[in-house]
């Protein structure tokens, strides 16, 4: 029963988050939620520091895995950056709960150094899996410069959704986005072929 009930805890985590919309919530109130004791919580994860830590673990495992999902069915490094825009605005990221929790969690890295330390681990992700295929196709100054382009811009996107400031939705959000990249894209020169055999990208350190 363990791995069930530490996940039930997470996911009550993620909820009395997204409900308190910060991080100042108590064990009882995620164990309540969770409907288990207080005292079981504190058996599973010890304080409710650690749970926090393990509920931004369990997101970035999420992302992480619909990330490695998503290029594996793509078949061009163009197709693969649409893949990654796409999982970046998955309709689970736009819950109400996970939404509070990541603008709780951004709040929290001003004071947490273990908790700064998972959100640049997200963000220098994104940006890795973007430059990878940008890379395939631009020289390397454009892609980078593409690659931090897009990242903000779909963290900015993504906060934008969290404040209400704009009636922009998911498919928006995507359609903006792609709009940005095609137009560098189109006006960036191409990159010279890759040397026959070299690999075409990395995805934390895994070859693909």
């Amino acid at each position: 029963m363990e791995p069930v009930r530490r996940k039930a805890l997470v996911d009550a985590a993620l909820r009395v988050i997204g409900d308190h919309g910060s991080l100042a919530v108590t064990m009882s109130d995620i164990a309540r939620q969770a409907g288990v004791s207080p005292a079981l919580a504190h058996h599973y994860f010890g304080s409710k520091e650690q749970l926090l830590i393990e509920t931004i673990r369990s997101l970035l495992r999420q992302l992480r895995c619909d990330a490695v999902v998503a290029l594996k069915q793509a078949r061009t490094p163009r197709e693969r950056l649409s893949a990654i825009v796409r999982v970046s605005f998955h309709a689970d990221q736009f819950a109400p709960e996970t939404i509070a929790a990541w603008l709780a969690f951004y709040a929290e890295a001003q004071r947490s150094e273990e908790t700064r330390r998972f959100l640049v681990i997200y963000a220098r992700r994104l940006r890795s899996n973007l430059l990878a295929d940008l890379k395939v196709l631009l020289p390397a100054d454009a892609a980078e410069r593409i690659a931090e382009g897009a990242a903000a811009m779909i963290d900015g996107l993504y906060i934008r959704q969290s404040l209400k400031s704009a009636p922009i939705g998911i498919e928006a959000s995507i359609a903006l986005t792609e709009d940005y990249l095609n137009a560098l894209l189109a006006s960036t020169s191409p990159s010279p072929p890759r040397e026959k055999g070299k690999p075409l990208r990395t995805i934390q350190g895994q070859m693909t």
